[in-house]
């Protein structure tokens, strides 16, 4: 049996929703492939527990006097909510590391936690215990992050009225240009930058582990480790070494088999995340350009979405397949899919790339309008979709990505960094080689530990 000082526990802290847990349940899965314990700590308000695909995983709450909710960041606003959150859970997770310190024999190697939620480092300041951020978005947007966080709003603002300011790339950080950097959704710009100061600040982190890969983002992961300063430890993709499925949404699998019936790559799918949706406007537009278009849609509309209209619902029905939540990673590897509509977030971005399928790109706010750019821009491999989006565009868009030669080259070139990604998480790869630096690290200190009787 294995000494439980060989076995030592990582505390993770999810910012709980999808988009982050995801990621997070991912590197836990990688982690305890490696040996490491995974507790779980998440606020009251979550609706996640052990039976939900995470075998062996200990699940820990923090009580909490602001519930995590979409609605809940809706009434404060994203930027208010976050800031306020950090600031009256900080006791509260002290409290339950302490106990599950008690409890466990001080069996902790490492706090593991969300950018988003930095209140996670005065707990292993006051318990000595290492802490490491995790960040489930770009390292071009974790360096943008950086650069907001060094900017005066008020001057900013007043610079951003001159159109050749507007459009100057950002240092070292070709093509994203200053109007390019993300600060929209935010609210007032003031607040925000105080946020990027607080999510840009490691405080007593020994490291930065982060879901993307050298291959992808080498020259802003260089940047991204001169303003920490400290080890950064490039893993991603993530989804591709997670064990098991770590959507928090049932799946409907209906859609697998209605793809088995469609010609190769001639399906175009469509998700805009758990979160965003589209106006009732855009929804009638695009789906009468996806029945102009002729192509055989899959498409994702969740529980709460705004109704599509009679008469949209009517050709969707007969032309596409409409599901709540679909197994996306199994739909994105399914040799019908030739394109994804995505909103481009970070994880859809990745398990797209990670397939070798092109985009169209609707991005909302924030770093999706990032990712859309290196897409379009930088990779290659996607078209980007702005402003008000009308039916010929959007028949415009998928005719080139699923029927013409210009779709085939961004085809090609995602197919070329779909052997990339999955290069890097084998034997030998930049993802592989940084996480057994990471658990090497991890176990030094256990020995470190053991030899000098801390209890950090």
């Amino acid at each position: 049996m294995e000494k439980k000082a060989e076995k030592r526990r990582i505390v993770l802290v999810p910012f709980p929703l999808q988009g982050h847990i995801t990621p997070m349940m991912q590197l836990g899965q990688a982690l305890n492939l490696k040996g490491f314990s995974i507790t779980v700590a998440l606020g009251e308000s979550n609706g996640i527990s052990s039976s939900q695909h995470f075998p062996g995983f200990q699940f820990i709450t923090i009580p909490e006097s602001l519930p995590v909710s979409v609605s809940e960041m809706e009434a404060f606003g994203p930027v208010e909510f976050l800031l306020k959150l950090n600031n009256t859970i900080e006791a509260s997770f002290k409290e339950c590391i302490s106990q599950l310190l008690i409890q466990q024999g001080n069996d902790i190697a490492c706090i593991i936690y969300d950018d988003l939620l930095y209140f996670c480092e005065a707990a292993a300041k006051e318990f000595k215990i290492p802490s490491i951020i995790f960040s489930t978005t770009s390292a071009t947007h974790k360096v943008c992050c950086c650069v907001l966080s060094k900017l005066n709003a008020e001057k900013f603002l007043i610079d951003m009225e001159d159109t050749d300011l507007q459009n100057k790339v950002v240092e070292n950080l070709h093509p994203v240009s200053f109007k390019d950097l993300p600060i929209r959704g935010f609210g007032p710009l003031e607040r925000f930058l105080v946020l990027c100061r607080e999510i840009s600040n490691k405080r007593s982190a020994c490291g930065a582990i982060i879901n993307t890969a050298s291959c992808l983002e080498s020259s802003s992961l260089t940047l991204m480790q001169q303003e920490f300063g400290i080890p950064v430890y490039p893993l991603g993709p993530l989804h591709i070494t997670a064990s098991t499925r770590s959507s928090l949404l049932e799946e409907d699998r209906s859609c697998i088999e209605w793809l088995n019936i469609q010609k190769p790559r001639s399906v175009i799918y469509i998700s805009m995340g758990s979160i965003f949706e589209m106006e009732t406007k855009e929804v009638s537009e695009v789906a009468n350009g996806l029945g102009d278009s002729n192509q055989p849609f899959l498409w994702v509309i969740r529980p709460g979405s705004k109704p599509l209209p009679e008469e949209v619902s009517k050709m969707v029905s007969e032309k596409g397949f409409v599901v709540k939540w679909a197994p996306q990673k199994e739909v994105l590897a399914h040799p019908a899919v030739g394109g994804f509509w995505s909103h481009c977030g970070w994880n859809s971005t990745m398990e797209s790339i990670a397939e070798g399928v092109p985009m169209i790109c609707r991005p909302f706010d924030g770093e999706q309008k990032l990712n859309a750019l290196y897409i379009e821009s930088v990779w290659r491999i996607g078209i980007l979709l702005q402003d008000e989006v009308e039916r010929g565009e959007v028949e415009r868009a998928v005719k080139r990505l699923i029927v013409d030669d210009e779709g085939a080259g961004m085809r090609e070139r995602a197919l070329v960094l779909k052997e990339k990604l999955n290069a890097s998480v084998r034997s030998g790869g930049s993802s592989y080689d940084s996480l057994n630096e990471l658990v090497n690290y991890l176990k030094t200190e256990q020995k470190n530990a053991k030899t000098s009787g801390s209890n950090y």
